[in-house]
């Protein structure tokens, strides 16, 4: 009895005020879909940002005597250089590249695509280089450390520097969805609280003589509060349906080429699935503390 009664209540309350729960509905599901997209970003920062340490190295430049005069590191500046660097903790591999071997890298590597450019690269272009790869990434300043001011260097290159400035804008990207996510749910709260304070003003008569009749304050004010948290789950519903649809028919086509280059990780239907407990999770716990919150402050029958 008690089960029917409120199914009936709750469906009641959800169509009277039919319009209401449509906008309540409509700015839950757009707030959860904003913190979802932030944690996606997240979860995408967090993959990319491993695929891109696992590249990463540090380039040691050297002088442009040593590069003009030793092409095959044989003298002792270059070779005592490359033997102190290959006997540093953490070191997993030193590569050199002489000049003629870095013109080759720029033209067949990176201006593979355009040729105008690779016209251009002269032997004089780059001076010679040590590559080195390291098993700790957050070793490389080790190396500007020891290295920097040696002779025969001319500067040190720590790739790990771009990797933060392209993680700094993800995580300007991830800021800006929750900021947004955060306004759209002060919206969506207000709107509950509204939702259910209509609800109880259109149900005072009944609610009243529901109380004479033995009904405690809570069983007649559990229905407005069910209301809310059922519109949340249906908002949550569609914040994940959009999440999918967002992912298959925009974020896919638009990132198919940096993720077929393995510039960032893919957003996968696994990292939505695993979000989406989440987003449901947040909007009842949302809709049921704003629902209980205005029915003791507002409500007093």
């Amino acid at each position: 009895m008690r089960a029917s009664f409120l199914f009936s209540e709750v469906t009641t309350g959800l169509r009277r005020n039919l319009t209401m729960t449509i906008a309540m509905i409509l700015t839950t599901a757009i707030s959860l879909a904003l913190f979802g997209a932030g944690l996606l970003v997240v979860q995408m920062a967090g993959k990319t940002q491993q695929i891109f340490l696992d590249r990463v190295e540090v380039q040691v430049f050297l002088t442009e005597d040593v590069s003009s005069l030793d092409p095959e590191c044989e003298q002792e500046i270059c070779s005592t250089l490359r033997s102190d660097i290959e006997n540093t903790d953490d070191v997993v591999s030193v590569q050199y590249l002489s000049r003629d071997d870095a013109v080759a890298d720029a033209t067949d590597r990176v201006f593979a695509d355009q040729p105008e450019l690779a016209e251009l690269v002269s032997a004089d272009s780059f001076p010679a280089s040590f590559k080195i790869k390291m098993s700790d990434p957050d070793r490389f300043a080790m190396i500007q450390d020891e290295f920097g001011t040696r002779p025969g260097v001319d500067s040190v290159l720590n790739q790990q520097d771009l990797v933060e400035r392209l993680f700094g804008v993800l995580g300007g990207i991830r800021n800006a969805a929750f900021a947004i996510a955060t306004i759209q749910a002060i919206a969506a709260v207000l709107l509950i609280a509204n939702m259910v304070q209509i609800a109880a003003f259109t149900r005072r008569t009944e609610v009243g003589i529901m109380r004479l009749v033995g009904a405690t304050r809570w069983y007649t004010q559990l229905p407005f509060l069910l209301e809310a948290v059922v519109a949340a789950v249906v908002g949550a519903a569609l914040a994940i349906g959009g999440l999918f649809a967002a992912k298959s028919m925009f974020v896919d086509d638009m990132l198919s080429e940096v993720y077929d280059a393995n510039i960032v990780a893919r957003i996968t239907d696994s990292d939505v699935v695993f979000i989406a407990p989440f987003l449901v999770l947040v909007g009842v716990g949302m809709a049921a503390l704003t629902s209980y919150v205005t029915l003791r402050l507002y409500v007093r029958e």
